[in-house]
């Protein structure tokens, strides 16, 4: 069979799956068709036709650059397609979203026919997507006196571009469907266990709602009653997208209820309309933008207050809801969106001001973000060029400046690293900020659509801006199945071709590192002053600030080498007291939400905003597992405050990791991974000179809040319970239910344990391997009563641990050890009780591929509850996700039910967990 032919098999493949055909992205099979359209007599010339004008995959991909260069032979006319004329091919052009198609319009405008010149250019006119060498030919055609690429430059000078654009409706009628009660997590609109799927948006599109057939049929039925109207997706009682930062789960909601964004582009939806009661999650609103969507905190629920105006408490402890108003299923309200506000019928329901702030509305019009910062940037380049001054077209950024009040950890980031600002202007939280990008973190399930949308914006080279970059392969590392095979390396040369250090070597030289994307994340900043973009949540390093996005934010970071983002509030955390010898600094971590949600009446303080955790005296290594933890905080990122000689530690450490990976090999021919090492050095110095210490806040800055940890009150291990069972089903899976280990009384039974994730590091492993060696000293041997899966890290730790004879304990008491040369090819159903040490990765956190057996109670280190992620529920009980410390999980394991304090502190007795004493120094400037 030829390529065609192979093709038309997979249709057939894909109508059995209720699928259109797969949109074409390779030049090959794209190549078959056109040749088939020129033979007028080739019985697949209809269908061939209709697959090249309407599912062609734009961009920078091998098949937009040949349908590029058909449509320009059609517009010369060195060929004639009588369904395509060149006005036709002109518009194709100009849904293909720059590349090759930019090249194409760029040729024909600087050419010598006046007539298709003047043609080409108007459809330029409209196009944002223009890089650095597309400008200068524009730049280069001007000075030589082209009245065509003046007339260009003059127009994109104005951003007529998006000047031009229709005007967003003032109203816009929608009509609600509840998907779930509580949180809704990004697992329930985009599942990891679909996530091979995510680059074939319509096949992944049947992931919705974790395959809920019964809720797919009821929002389509609901969009038959209404086709006037747009469905907005709520969280009842809860915040939506939580969790994960998935563009696929946007992309999904988009798919089944928003706008086509081009008839010519299949499967790619915008604007979808989502809304919580707790609003939305940080990093999920900033996808929603990206797709040019409109985001709601609905605030339909609201605590009642007593005549005194005090909060009512239920016999938990929590406080009442109350409802203003309805937002059942079926509801129909209206956007009005020069009021900004939300009706129904006449009844005003609330302001909805910050869901429709003048730069969200632009990136409404524009169709997304995207448009606005490469329209930015274009027309900056063009008046630049024209020499005259920028005309102000879009809205200007918020800056905030309050005379007499310093700065917290993270304004200071952002004023450092601020570009297109007043000069000189010191901005406060709640300015609006374009920022350069120090660090850049692809992960390996949103990989393939970080990559889609680098080729959608035409990129093809990672910005000189940014210091270093890595693609990681944690999220795939525990099984090495045949989705896995046809996606990895595929990714991995893509994103090696375009400049980042990749966890596989394309050419297969060095040993492929699995280690979790947030630990290399962790060691490869090396400025506690940088700003870190990745595509995952957890995102948050120890040393800068990070923030987890959306699959498009990253690629967007790794193309300009920016970010826009207001700056945001920050809650600034100190602790007090002493940490009992026998606590782990995992329960320092639980202990600081307990304590916050308490001090505040159970209003999360963290939400939306940075943690600033004076943390002083902890190395990188051990502060990440408290600023991994944000994330479950809901805080949009987190910055710790270090002692100087302590960051210079971390820095040393970091220095040294990195230089493993170059002695692998893994370093590429601009040297990264040495400029990096350069600037770790670079910034010791400057910290040992006194020239520029650590990062402090400014004595008189202003946070939002104040938490002071009281360590002296942390008396037992703490556990974040999913309360599967709690009666108000909004109470459930939220992080926020965080118990002493009494509360289980010793007898909860435990079925499977699990140690790793990006909330461990070497300690732990080492405290695992010292746990085994006491219980077989005071009981004669080591019995597992219920599973332990032991993930670690990162390949670093596993070295680290053979030189230091603790891999050998733990292979001792294994039953399964990971093999790399024979890497499993089938996720694991069933666990026996004993050890697996599995291969460095995520693993069971990630759902994606190991999980526990439907409806175990787990015990585990990660980071995540929600349902369906660790575990699943069964026929008849519901899978639990307990998050605690790692020797709680070992001694679970060994029990095989909680254990009681006293069993607990025998475990630990004369172990060296991670100890914590907040710093004797005043951690501000």
């Amino acid at each position: 069979m030829n390529i065609y032919e192979d093709y038309i098999k997979e249709i057939e493949e894909r109508k059995d799956q209720g699928l259109n055909p797969k949109p074409i992205d390779g030049a090959e099979l794209l190549s078959a068709i056109i040749e088939q359209i020129k033979d007028l007599d080739n019985k697949y010339r209809e269908d061939s036709l209709n697959f090249f004008i309407y599912n062609v995959v734009p961009g920078t991909t091998s098949a937009a650059g040949v349908k590029a260069e058909f449509l320009k032979e059609i517009i010369l006319g060195e060929s004639v397609v009588k369904e395509i004329s060149p006005a036709f091919a002109l518009e194709l052009l100009s849904h293909m979203k720059g590349g090759p198609s930019i090249e194409v319009l760029l040729d024909i405008a600087l050419d010598n026919d006046a007539s298709k010149a003047k043609a080409a250019a108007e459809v330029l006119k409209s196009q944002v997507y223009l890089y650095e060498a597309d400008m200068y030919r524009l730049k280069d055609a001007y000075k030589n006196g082209s009245e065509i690429a003046k007339d260009i430059l003059e127009s994109y000078a104005k951003a007529e571009f998006f000047t031009k654009l229709p005007e967003i409706e003032e109203e816009i009628e929608i009509v609600t469907f509840i998907a779930g009660i509580g949180d809704i997590s990004t697992d329930l609109l985009s599942p990891g266990g679909d996530a091979h799927s995510r680059s074939d948006r319509e096949l992944h599109g049947q992931c919705i709602f974790e395959h809920n057939k019964e809720m797919q049929k009821n929002l389509l039925k609901l969009k038959e009653q209404h086709t006037d109207k747009r469905v907005m997706l709520i969280a009842e009682k809860g915040t939506m997208g939580v969790g994960s930062s998935r563009m696929s789960g946007v992309n999904n909601v988009a798919l089944w209820t928003g706008v086509q964004a081009s008839p010519y582009v299949p499967f790619i939806n915008i604007a979808p309309i989502i809304a919580g009661t707790n609003g939305i999650s940080p990093i999920f609103l900033t996808t929603v933008g990206v797709t040019g969507g409109i985001g709601i905190d609905l605030q339909n629920w609201v605590k009642q207050k007593d005549a005194d105006g005090n909060t009512v408490m239920d016999a938990d402890g929590e406080p009442v809801l109350e409802q203003k108003y309805s937002v059942e299923t079926g509801t129909v309200l209206t956007i009005n969106t020069k009021e900004k506000k939300l009706y129904k019928g006449n009844q005003e329901l609330m302001d909805i001001s910050a869901s429709l702030t003048p730069q969200k509305v632009e990136f409404i019009k524009a169709g997304g973000s995207y448009a606005i910062v490469f329209g930015k940037k274009l027309q900056t380049f063009a008046a630049k060029t024209l020499g005259i001054d920028i005309p102000q077209v879009y809205a200007p950024s918020k800056e905030i400046s309050i005379e007499g009040q310093g700065l917290t950890a993270v304004e200071k980031i952002f004023n450092k690293n601020a570009v297109g600002n007043t000069p000189g202007k010191v901005l406060h939280a709640g300015s609006d900020v374009r920022v350069e990008v120090n660090i850049v973190g692809s992960q390996d399930t949103t990989g393939l659509m970080t990559a889609q949308e680098l080729e959608s914006m035409a990129a093809k080279v990672i910005s000189p801006i940014v210091d270093g970059a890595y693609q990681s392969g944690c999220h795939t590392a525990s099984v090495w199945d045949s989705k896995s095979k046809a996606n990895i390396p595929k990714l991995m040369k893509f994103m090696n071709d375009f400049g980042l250090i990749t966890a596989r070597d394309p050419k297969g030289v060095y040993h492929s590192m699995t280690d979790v994307i947030h630990k290399v994340l962790n060691d490869i900043t090396i400025d506690d002053w940088a700003i870190i973009i990745g595509g995952d949540s957890h995102t948050r390093m120890s040393k800068g600030v990070a923030f987890g996005a959306d699959s498009g934010t990253v690629a967007l970071a790794l193309a300009t080498g920016e970010a826009t983002m207001p700056i945001p509030q920050s809650v600034k955390v100190t602790f007090k007291g002493n940490m009992k010898s026998y606590m782990d600094f995992r329960d320092v971590v639980h202990a600081t939400q307990q304590q916050m949600l308490k001090q505040f009446g159970g209003e999360n303080v963290f939400q939306g905003r940075v943690i600033e955790v004076h943390i002083g005296t902890l190395t990188a290594d051990q502060a990440f597992t408290f600023t991994d933890w944000t994330a479950e905080m809901k805080a949009k990122a987190s910055v710790c405050i270090s002692e100087d000689e302590t960051l210079i530690e971390s820095l040393e450490i970091a220095k040294s990791r990195i230089q493993i990976m170059i002695v692998k090999g893994m370093d590429n021919e601009k040297q990264v991974l040495q400029g990096l090492i350069d600037k770790a050095n670079k910034r010791i110095a400057e910290i040992r000179s006194g020239e520029k210490p650590a990062l402090t806040p400014d004595t008189n800055a202003k946070y939002f809040a104040e938490v002071v940890v009281d360590l002296d009150a942390i008396v037992e291990p703490m556990i974040a319970d999913p309360d599967v069972y709690n009666e108000d089903v909004s109470k459930r899976y939220t992080h926020d239910t965080i118990r002493p280990l009494s509360y289980y009384g010793g007898n909860k039974k435990v079925d499977l344990g699990f140690v790793g994730s990006c909330m461990v590091h070497k300690g732990d492993m080492k405290i695992l391997a010292q746990m085994l060696k006491n219980i077989e000293s005071q009981q004669g041997k080591v019995e597992f009563k219920a599973p332990l899966v032991v993930a670690p890290p990162t390949y670093n730790i596993v070295d680290e641990l053979k030189a230091e004879g603790d891999w050998e304990v733990l292979q001792k008491y294994s039953g399964f050890e990971f093999d790399d040369n024979d890497p499993k090819a089938a996720a694991r159903t069933k666990y026996e009780n004993m050890l697996y040490l599995e291969r460095p990765g995520c693993n069971l956190c990630m759902g994606n591929q190991e999980k526990a057996e439907p409806g175990d109670t787990v015990m585990a280190t990660s980071t995540r509850l929600f349902q369906g992620r660790v575990v699943k529920d069964s026929g008849d009980k519901k899978g639990e996700s307990l998050l605690s410390s790692t020797p709680v999980v070992v001694l679970s394991t060994i029990l095989g039910r909680t254990p009681n304090l006293s069993e607990y502190e025998a475990a630990v007795d004369g172990i060296n967990l991670t100890k914590f004493k907040p710093s004797s120094k005043l951690l501000v400037m």
